[in-house]
């Protein structure tokens, strides 16, 4: 929780402005507002209403305005997202950091217990389990490992997306 608060205390007024426009045209009032304001436009200029039309079906007006707010609600979600991607992998990267710590603690409370069973006289040297637990985890090898998985189970879709536009990958 400290570190959302951190987060949030840490964004600049325009990642606010984003997340507050992202926030409300995801909303059901935006979607209300949104009905009422194209059943009155096209209640107007097909001179349903007292009102003069001003502009006159097919609505070229409106497909541009609408045309113009979905380029600028894209571009909010778009920021938004992207300082979210930004949370996440920096969320992640602690997240790592703090599982390698707790395995490097187990690692060292089995080794200590080894030892202290040893010194009872209790011999667990004779345990594979323990002795493959009490070897220190290399990272670099089991993420290699996990790599080398994934390209065989399903070799195009370990590469990844060529862009953030391929949705097939």
């Amino acid at each position: 929780m400290q570190l959302s608060q951190r987060d949030r205390l840490a964004m600049s007024r325009a990642d606010r402005v984003a997340d507050t426009i992202t926030a409300f045209s995801g909303s059901m009032l935006f979607v209300l507002l949104h009905a009422v304001w194209f059943g009155v436009w096209i209640a107007v200029n097909l001179r349903i209403t007292p009102l003069p039309a001003f502009d006159p079906f097919p609505f070229g007006l409106l497909t541009m305005v609408v045309s113009l707010e979905a380029i600028f609600l894209s571009t909010f979600v778009l920021l938004s997202q992207n300082r979210q991607a930004l949370q996440a992998d920096r969320r992640a990267k602690i997240n790592m950091q703090v599982d390698i710590l707790a395995e490097q603690e187990s690692t060292k409370i089995m080794t200590m217990l080894a030892e202290l069973q040893e010194h009872l006289g209790m011999h667990p040297s004779g345990d594979p389990e323990l002795a493959a637990l009490s070897r220190p985890t290399r990272i670099a090898r089991l993420a290699d490992a996990i790599d080398e998985a994934e390209r065989r189970l399903d070799p195009d879709g370990a590469k990844g997306p060529d862009s953030a536009a391929d949705t097939e990958a």
